[in-house]
């Protein structure tokens, strides 16, 4: 039987500063270690900062060195963190927050319980119909 598994829980939020909009979840991913939630916010930053304006660039790479080891710490101490970016009328945020992984069931050789057989799928007036 497999544990729980701690870890990592990072995402991507985007919100375009209008006044109007609301942050929007833009990609998420899961890491199993304080390195690979550090490689995943620092390789995205130096991956986009070409593409930022000037300010927003040195923004990115103040965070990949300057404030590196205050992100190491926070991350070995299992503590939330944030990384905020301003380019043009858009704020990127990576937010990186301690979690526990729990393992699914895995399917493979076993047998599915005779209820999952019975589902028949619906094909009413509603339902799209295939026509190939």
């Amino acid at each position: 039987m497999m544990k729980p598994r701690p870890g990592f829980w990072c995402e991507c939020w985007t919100q375009n500063l209008d006044g109007q909009s609301v942050p929007a979840l833009f990609g998420a991913y899961d890491a199993y270690s304080a390195v690979e939630a550090n490689n995943w916010v620092a390789t995205i930053l130096r991956t986009i900062s070409p593409a930022l304006d000037t300010v927003a660039s040195q923004e990115a790479w103040n965070r990949l060195y300057d404030q590196r080891i205050d992100t190491r710490r926070a991350l070995l101490g299992r503590e939330h963190f944030a990384v905020s970016i301003t380019h043009a009328s858009t704020r990127i945020t990576w937010t990186v927050r301690p979690a526990t992984f729990l393992p699914l069931a895995h399917r493979e050789g076993a047998e599915l319980p005779r209820c999952a057989y019975d589902f028949k799928p619906h094909t009413g007036p509603d339902t799209p119909q295939d026509t190939d």
